[in-house]
């Protein structure tokens, strides 16, 4: 069917037409009219997703922007804020909703009935490339649009500073309870510590600054003093015990010098009165007296020093081996307290590693604890849910225009659907379709005409093709033909 086609059968079924598309707006305005109105009251949120400066941590964690506000979305709209609503509003004890859900059959819990019953009527929506979420309520009454809207946000609020506290608080109290565990281990090792060091009698575990390890290095130090000193005496003891004359200790004695002086200024006095004098000559006698005077004097102080040198060689040896002795039983004695201090070293490393454990669970536990008491939530009501005026729905100039549309689209399908039924013809093509025979003009009503000069009709043939009819005065030509 060409478009001209359907125009006349419009034309022909115009009052069909007109009637359907004149019910169809009607019913839409009418409807609108007639259905009840709805409030929709919005309130704005933003949320802030910087560092929390208490738990250190982003809002987000991982996760991204858009996902975290849609989780946020997906929170508004659940049972856990819905049950929060109903409980400040005291929903539940409102006897028209409690009806409703007896009406139902009583099926299920009142609570989670009343909760998605209230659900059906939000909408929430976060805004794009930004932080912002809407929420909207429509409701009949717009004083209860209002109040919904205001309350699925003060809901939402709460519920995310519920969201964090609680957590904390569960770890802060598995925390303590860790805690008092630790500190009892820690007490345990600490007295364990306590009775070992009085057991053993040790105070410090660090060698550099105990007692017997500073009286020990004492004794290895006055042990190599006394070797050096020792090897030093008992060489100048053996030195003076083969040549005591000339021993460095005897050459370094004054006493040794002064009588070899005299020694030899007497020999040189002896010599010297030998070429004046006899040997009878008393001179010569008191020289030679007093020259064996002098060298049993030098003898006897030679003898002096070396004596010295063999008493300050066995001095030397006695203190030698009394210190190598205290040397000895203090090494000794450092081995058994090295053993000891191994012990106590184990014990100590148990209080420092029981130490670090408390202090680490010690500090997580304030900070559970801190987090657990932070009331403080990063969502800003940026505009509260105000009383709407006009009701939101149904809009009737809206549903208007979309009614006419579907009036005239249904009042051309319904026509075209009975003009299919009907097998009245109304052009050349129908002609054509229906007969299946080409046609070669049509008389139409309109173009009859009555001659007023002689009073008779003249009806005039439309050619479509003037070749195919040779009775038409002018054929092929576009002009109508007068018939014989």
């Amino acid at each position: 069917m060409s478009f001209s086609d359907f125009l006349r059968v419009v034309r022909a079924r115009w009052i069909l037409a007109t009637s359907i598309f004149v019910a169809i707006t009607l019913a839409a305005l009418i409807g609108s009219l007639v259905w009840p109105k709805k409030y929709t009251a919005h309130a704005m949120l933003m949320i802030d997703l910087k560092v929390d400066p208490v738990a250190g941590t982003s809002a987000t964690g991982v996760m991204a922007s858009a996902a975290f506000l849609a989780t946020q979305v997906d929170i508004i709209e659940s049972q856990h804020v819905a049950r929060k609503v109903i409980s400040s509003l005291q929903l539940a004890d409102n006897p028209t909703l409690r009806a409703g859900w007896e009406k139902q059959g009583s099926k299920g819990e009142y609570a989670a009935w009343l909760a998605d019953t209230i659900l059906a009527n939000l909408k929430v929506e976060a805004a794009r490339e930004s932080n912002i979420i809407n929420i909207s309520y429509s409701y009949s009454d717009p004083k209860a649009a209002q109040a919904m809207a205001n309350s699925f946000a003060k809901a939402y609020i709460d519920s995310t500073v519920q969201f964090k506290i609680s957590p904390a608080r569960q770890y802060s109290e598995f925390f303590e309870e860790r805690a008092n565990l630790a500190r009892q281990k820690l007490e345990k090792a600490q007295v364990r510590l306590s009775e070992a060091q009085q057991a053993k009698g040790i105070l410090v575990t660090d060698e550099r600054l105990d007692a017997e390890t500073v009286k020990f290095n004492d004794l290895s130090s006055q042990l190599t003093t006394l070797r050096g000193l020792l090897a030093d005496s008992g060489s100048r003891n053996l030195q003076a015990s083969r040549a005591g004359d000339v021993s460095p200790d005897a050459m370094a004695s004054t006493l040794v010098t002064a009588l070899r002086t005299e020694l030899t200024r007497q020999q040189a006095k002896l010599d010297e009165s030998m070429e004046r004098y006899g040997d009878k000559h008393p001179t010569i006698i008191e020289a030679r007296a007093n020259i064996a005077s002098i060298q049993d004097k030098l003898r006897q102080e030679t003898s002096r020093v070396s004596r010295s040198l063999g008493a300050t060689d066995q001095i030397n040896q006695g203190r030698m081996s009394a210190i190598q002795t205290a040397f000895d039983a203090q090494r000794e004695k450092l081995l058994k307290l090295k053993a000891d201090r191994n012990e106590l070293m184990v014990i100590e490393r148990e209080v420092a590693a029981a130490q670090r454990v408390y202090d680490a669970i010690q500090g997580r536990q304030s900070q559970m604890s801190l987090e657990g008491s932070n009331n403080q939530n990063n969502v800003v009501v940026l505009s509260t849910a105000t009383e709407p005026i006009a009701p939101s729905s149904p809009r009737v100039a809206v549903n208007s225009v979309i009614g006419a549309v579907l009036g005239l689209v249904l009042a051309g399908f319904v026509t075209t659907l009975v003009e299919l039924t009907d097998r009245t013809v109304r052009g050349t093509s129908d002609m054509v379709n229906l007969l299946q025979t080409p046609v070669i003009g049509f008389l139409s009503a309109r173009q009859t005409r009555k001659r007023w000069w002689h009073g008779s009709d003249e009806a005039l043939l439309y050619p479509l093709d003037g070749h195919a009819y040779p009775g038409l005065e002018s054929a092929g030509s576009s002009t109508p033909g007068r018939l014989k």
